[in-house]
């Protein structure tokens, strides 16, 4: 079968052929509809995140799939049924508490494989297998845009940890930003302004962009970082109940103390690589203690998460989602999928059409 994949020493995706997957007891086949790509692929071509599965020379890349179930082997799953998969996975042979008690998304680094990421294989291939429990039912109405509920069940991840944070006390956010306008901070920026009155898109970029449109058109504020600095949207806009960081820009995690309101929450979602700067931490620590701030990490999600962001995206008004989707391919052509540019979304390879 027709795989994308990256082999050892390469930062390039290359199309190969690989054998057709037998599932195992508890495990269905899915026949894969359309996988898509985003930053955390980008850093495993360029080997800054991640790792290859142990003993092969090249992974299978793809971690946002959407497919059918084409052997459903006893695990109760239909054949013909529309799922997306879960990311995390077991370590070959092992287990551990986070997995035993249904938290795999809680597992700290080193202590899980991801599919597509470190340490198994993705989904970038005609049909893979995993096991049922790791398989989400997806509306039919979700074949073309299905990619979009992995990314999104980081986010309903995200809300629910940084709604907890605030459940000791009535907390009635109103205002909200994202930092960064890529898919998944355009996505969220949606979601948000569904439940927030007031929301904010922090980005780099000039007009004419199809990103400051997509942020035109679902009704919320552009801010240019280049002139408003994170920690002085407060002065400029006001002060933020709730910040989504999806950038990985390290200092924004320490601005956005400053940009919170009262009882404001930030929840961190970008990985930045190592980098060292000055902060006046003491003045932090009291904005934190003083004005009972939360800054929160998270990263991946579980299946209730994915199950919610499939609401969300059903609920998404059809011409958004296509405004995001900028390029479709198939696994013959994938490096357009993979290219950088500024009009360059959300990119899709086509395996099958939905």
């Amino acid at each position: 079968m027709r795989a994308v994949a990256i082999r050892r020493g390469s930062d390039e995706p290359e199309l190969i052929e690989k054998p057709r997957p037998e599932p195992a007891d508890g495990e269905a086949l899915v026949r894969t509809l359309r996988v898509g790509v985003d930053g955390t692929d980008h850093e495993v071509l360029s080997g800054s995140h991640g790792g290859f599965p142990e003993g092969e020379d090249h992974m299978v890349l793809g971690h946002e799939a959407v497919g059918r179930v084409e052997d459903p082997n006893g695990t109760g799953l239909e054949a013909g049924q529309l799922v997306v998969p879960t990311v995390r996975r077991k370590p070959d042979g092992e287990t551990n508490e986070y997995f035993r008690r249904g938290e795999p998304d809680m597992a700290p680094d080193g202590a899980y494989h991801e599919r597509g990421i470190v340490g198994d294989h993705g989904y970038m291939s005609e049909c893979f297998t995993s096991p049922a429990d790791f398989l989400v039912p997806i509306p039919e109405a979700l074949a073309r845009h299905g990619v979009f509920v992995e990314p999104l069940s980081n986010t309903e991840k995200a809300l629910e940890h940084a709604r907890a944070s605030r459940s000791a006390f009535e907390w009635n956010p109103e205002s909200a930003a994202v930092l960064g306008n890529g898919p998944l901070g355009l996505l969220t920026l949606w979601q948000l302004t569904q439940e927030f009155d007031r929301t904010y898109c922090l980005g780099r970029r000039d007009r004419p962009d199809p990103t400051l449109e997509f942020i035109d058109e679902v009704g919320a504020t552009y801010v240019d970082s280049r002139e408003t600095p994170v920690d002085e949207i407060p002065d400029e806009y006001e002060a933020l109940d709730f910040v989504y960081e999806a950038t990985g820009y390290a200092p924004h995690a320490f601005q956005t103390i400053r940009a919170l309101a009262p009882n404001g929450v930030g929840a961190l979602l970008g990985i930045p690589d190592s980098w060292e700067f000055e902060v006046d931490g003491g003045q932090l620590h009291n904005d934190l203690v003083l004005h009972n701030k939360c800054i929160l990490g998270s990263v991946n999600a579980g299946v209730r998460h994915f199950e919610g962001a499939a609401e969300t995206v059903s609920a998404m008004p059809e011409d958004l989602l296509d405004h995001l989707i900028t390029t479709v391919t198939d696994p013959e052509d994938v490096a357009p999928a993979f290219e950088d540019g500024d009009d360059q979304i959300k990119a899709v390879v086509e395996f099958e059409s939905p």
